[in-house]
């Protein structure tokens, strides 16, 4: 009678656990769709600065710019001092002479392909907003993992081994994601970042010298591309670990 009620308290323990890890799969897939989705138009965004698609206003320093050469133009056209009664004439005959030969045709312009040009306020506040969701969303993601190990220890449901290892991943991504430069005063550069370190750092590629403007390059594609690669990267082993370990538990129960 005892051993009965043994296997059906482990029965019960075990149904419940699974019950937990149905709610914490379903949170842990929520969350992971809703990170890759952050960094992936976070990307988009420096893509879209890095290939000049974002107008960034200077203050208005590129408009007062146009109206010194207009005032230059027009100061310079009051200058130029009036033409004889002899040149007008002659310069009236001569108009009047080619109106009254065959006009050619010249050929039409092809139109050009215009991008669309987007403010950087605009942009600046789309990766505010993005960077505001995507830090507690890997943070509760990195929980939910946690969890996850939790229930199997306490349950004894096996997969230990994958979402150990899952674990340890979402871990990683959370750590190199923050970032730490706001923090650190720049000892330790996170993947995310801020409209204002993105245009300082395109800024300065800019102005480069020749001499070290590929190093600078490689930099700038390493600090926003190949960091961002690897936290995608990490995100990604970890979640195809935690599904490895789902599987192990459903063969492990005879469920599949």
């Amino acid at each position: 009678m005892d051993e009965e009620q043994i296997k059906s308290g482990n029965l019960l323990e075990t149904t419940d656990c699974l019950e937990a890890i149905g709610v914490f799969k379903g949170w842990k897939n929520f969350l992971f769709a809703i990170v890759m989705l952050c960094l992936i138009l976070l990307q988009l965004a420096f893509w879209l600065v890095d290939r000049g698609c974002v107008k960034v206003d200077r203050g208005g320093r590129d408009e007062a710019a146009v109206v010194t050469d207009d005032t230059k133009e027009t100061s310079g056209v009051a200058e130029k001092p009036a033409g004889k009664t002899e040149d007008i004439k002659e310069a009236a005959e001569q108009v009047a002479a080619e109106a009254n030969m065959p006009i050619e045709t010249a050929p039409q312009p092809q139109p050009k392909i215009v991008l669309p040009v987007i403010q950087f306020r605009d942009l600046a506040r789309f990766i505010h907003f993005f960077n505001f969701i995507l830090i507690p969303a890997a943070v509760l993601y990195c929980l939910t993992i946690l969890f996850c190990l939790k229930i199997s220890l306490l349950g004894r449901l096996g997969g230990i081994n994958h979402i150990s290892r899952a674990f340890f991943l979402s871990l990683a991504m959370l750590v190199l994601l923050l970032p730490w430069q706001k923090f650190l005063g720049g000892i330790f550069l996170g993947a995310m970042y801020a409209p204002d370190e993105l245009l300082s750092r395109c800024d300065a590629l800019c102005a480069s010298e020749s001499g070290c403007k590929i190093f600078c390059t490689i930099l700038y594609y390493l600090r926003f591309t190949g960091y961002w690669l690897l936290v995608t990267l990490l995100l990604i082993f970890a979640q195809y670990r935690s599904i490895r370990w789902a599987n192990t538990i459903l063969r492990r129960l005879a469920i599949m």
